[in-house]
């Protein structure tokens, strides 16, 4: 069997062929990881080669070919290293040991393999590969680590870009607090905005390349906070500087700063990976993640009876039924719900007892009758768990669907509004205490559904809404009180119109997220990379006036609503397709679950509904979703070395169809639309093209999921790819002599020369 240098994860393990980076290098970002895989894949080929009697003359030169091929590119790929540890003195010590450590090992690995001019390359008086295989495992893995570091390293860079960043703008925003005139507060907030448009660049990019999805959500939710509260800072300081003396106004413009200076030391915490004074995350447990640990823990006993306690497995299950409570000790559980939910906690108790005094027998003495007994205990005690967490999503979805739909009109805020403008103290009360009793409402909706939300990404928006619901209750109640005692101010009614919108965005989201949790627990989709909070040009902008945001009407929706369902059908067929792949970390399964959820997005868009708000946001995505497809080709192309020489002309010939769709695509993306008509033809364009490459890719991964089940029933496995392709080394070199700069995040310049370094890059 072939020895791996690392794990497709990264190099954080070893494999059995003592090869692997140190333990300490953890990579948390899919750039680092995705740069070192073709690295791993090309030294894993050559220390694998096989140790045949004879070899010819071709096998020879080829195996001296890629040996000065990954010396020289290991060169290049130092010498970036090292004009980054010149610009970066506090890495300088680090970065030139792991430079002069993956040199030392490149040319090791070019002595070993310098073959293809011996007559008898077994021969002593030479060292080569054939006669030193651990002198090679050993360079591989020197070399492995030390690239591994050098990429660390450089991450560390863009860490260090978003704190400077962040640092920046939480120095403006403390010169913002203390202004007392308009025209420096306009000079001080146009420097804001630029700086908030670039912290928002620089955090978008690490979102999207974090590779842990718990934290690629929390970074969504806190960059969903800060672009919410740009416009709200703006409104309640305006607010704020044209009524100095009242305390309501002031109330209400420091809870923004406040809430942006969590939100902002929330993406620090996740892209440096640490906790203030050292704390560690607890997250709360749901029902869910809890009766699924419980469920697969008793299954466990089909395989091993010894291996936990019965008392482990009693407390598990009380942990299960004290969140319970949640449920059956809320005012807003139905009475039939919550008499369901205590006669199944109590059914579960008891068929933990009977599994127990069942699996205490089996222990004592394994005969047919008992494990049988065993068994349908098992089944007895998951199928009670099962109808349980089916009860809980009920009781959660049922009453959210009831709240959503019962505080769609949004009654209280509008009478809020009136009641402000006419300065009727009394009436803004009255009516501040019913938003106060919707707003326990709606954040004990959103604790219910955190525990039936299925996955962690959704659990972290749960936990996210109910913040908002929180925050923003309070803030709407002061806007409110500012007006009624400036009835005549415009600022004041605007500050309380942005922070009302805030309640009916955050609202109108949730109905997006109950759906998702429910598509989630049916099944019809799962985990799903989710593209939050885009950036959007012109959000921010120097005049303090956002642009108006151009969205869909209704005659508009109506007419594209054809393809926003065949769109819909199509990201179905696709997550079916994926589903049936045994390796979900494979490369055209990431690919490909992107897309899909990328197109579910754009989908949404048709109906009005979902995180793509504007034409512009549309557009976007339809960008973002051509790149993927590309990368996707990428991958195509890399597979086609791999498959056998029959099946490769047709796997090309539609990775080359994917490659031009996905151009079209780019290319109508970025056009310019002037006007109401052209605006709507392009958007037509682009859902139409989007469904063209949707269709191809429920072609595509069939295709290739028969290709490699073919080749691994034929070979055992699948061939390497060819690690020399000189034509390829000629082009790729070529193509990059002229990046001699070193760009400001030093991680790019690293990743094109260890592209280099493998010959597989796609062109």
């Amino acid at each position: 069997m072939a020895t791996s240098p690392c794990s497709s994860s990264g190099v954080s393990s070893s494999s059995s062929s003592g090869l692997g980076a140190d333990a300490g290098l953890e990579i948390r970002t899919r750039s680092v990881e995705q740069t070192l895989v073709p690295l791993v894949s090309q030294i894993t080929t050559l220390i694998n080669h096989k140790d045949k009697p004879k070899r010819s003359d071709k096998t020879l030169q080829a195996i001296q070919r890629v040996g000065q091929a990954v010396n020289l590119a290991v060169g290049r790929f130092v010498t970036v290293g090292e004009a980054i540890a010149n610009e970066n003195h506090e890495l300088k010590e680090e970065m030139s040991v792991a430079c002069i450590e993956a040199r030392r090992a490149g040319e090791t690995i070019a002595q070993l393999t310098d073959v293809a001019s011996l007559d008898h390359p077994e021969s002593d008086s030479h060292i080569t590969i054939f006669t030193d295989k651990t002198g090679v495992v050993k360079a591989a893995r020197l070399l492995l680590s030390s690239v591994t570091k050098v990429l660390v390293l450089a991450d560390r860079i863009v860490i260090k870009q978003i704190i400077t960043s962040r640092n920046k703008v939480l120095a403006t925003m403390e010169q913002l607090e203390k202004v007392s005139s308009f025209q420096e507060f306009v000079q001080i907030f146009s420097q804001f905005g630029n700086e908030m448009v670039e912290f928002a660049h620089l955090t978008g990019d690490r979102q999207n390349d974090l590779k842990d999805e718990k934290k690629k959500a929390r970074m969504a939710a806190s960059r969903a906070v800060l672009e919410k509260c740009t416009m709200m800072l703006l409104t309640a300081s305006k607010t704020c500087l044209r009524h100095p003396d009242c305390e309501s106004a002031r109330i209400n413009k420091d809870g923004v700063f406040h809430r942006m200076r969590l939100a902002l030391e929330q993406v620090i915490e996740i892209v440096t990976d640490s906790r203030p004074n050292g704390e560690s995350e607890m997250a709360p447990i749901s029902i869910y993640s809890g009766i699924k640990e419980f469920k697969n823990k008793v299954e466990g006993l089909r395989e091993n009876l010894y291996f936990l306690s019965k008392e482990n497995l009693s407390t598990m299950l009380e942990v299960i039924l004290e969140h319970t409570e949640d449920f059956t000790d809320s005012a807003y559980t139905s009475h039939e719900h919550r008499e369901h939910i205590l006669e199944l906690s109590k059914q579960a108790k008891m068929e933990l007892e009977q599994l127990v005094s069942v699996w205490m027998q089996a222990q004592n003495q394994k005969t047919k009758d008992l494990m049988e007994d065993l068994e349908v205990a098992i089944l007895k005690t998951c199928q009670c768990m099962n109808e349980l967490k089916r009860e809980v999503h009920s009781a959660a979805t049922s009453l959210a669907a009831d709240l959503l739909k019962y505080h769609t009109d949004h009654m209280v805020l509008k009478a809020l509004k009136i009641t402000g403008v006419e300065g009727n103290l009394e009436a803004v009360a009255e009516y501040t205490c019913k938003l106060s009793e919707q707003k326990e409402q709606l954040v004990e909706m959103c604790r219910l559904l955190r525990h039936v939300s299925g996955t962690e990404p959704l659990e972290i928006t749960c936990i996210h809404a109910e913040d908002t619901f929180q925050v923003t209750g309070p803030q709407i109640i002061s806007a409110a009180e500012t007006l009624a005692l400036h009835p005549s101010s415009k600022i004041a009614k605007e500050n309380l119109e942005v922070f009302c919108e805030a309640w009916e965005s955050q609202l109108s989201d949730m109905s997006l997220l109950l759906r998702e949790i429910n598509d989630v627990f049916e099944g019809r989709r799962g985990e799903k990379r989710v593209y939050l909070s885009l950036p959007r040009p012109g959000k921010h902008n120097a005049n303090l006036k956002a642009l108006k945001p151009v969205k869909l009407d209704s005659e508009e929706q109506a007419k594209i609503a054809k393809l926003g369902l065949e769109l819909h059908l199509l990201t179905s067929d696709v997550d079916s397709e994926t589903e049936k792949w045994e390796d979900q970390e494979n490369e055209i399964v990431q690919h490909g679950q992107g897309m899909s959820s990328m197109a579910y997005s754009m989908y949404l868009f048709t109906r009005g509904e979902g995180l793509l708000k504007t034409t512009q946001d549309l557009f976007h995505q339809a960008e973002i979703f051509a790149t993927e497809g590309t990368k996707l080709a990428s991958a195509l192309h890399a597979l086609s070395d791999q498959v056998r020489d029959d099946d490769k002309p047709l796997l090309l010939l539609e990775a080359e169809k994917l490659i031009t769709m996905c151009k079209q695509l780019q290319a109508t993306a970025k056009a310019s639309a002037q006007g109401k008509s052209a605006t709507f033809t392009k958007v037509d364009a682009c859902i139409l093209k989007t469904r063209n490459v949707m269709t191809l890719l429920c072609q595509l991964l069939p295709l290739c999921y028969k290709l490699l089940r073919k080749n691994k029933a034929g070979n055992g496995c699948l061939k390497p790819a060819p690690p020399w392709k000189e034509d390829r080394m000629r082009t790729g070199t070529n193509a990059r002599t002229s990046e001699r700069r070193v760009d400001t995040f030093g991680i790019k310049s690293l990743e094109n020369h260890v592209t280099n370094m493998t010959f597989l890059e796609s062109k």
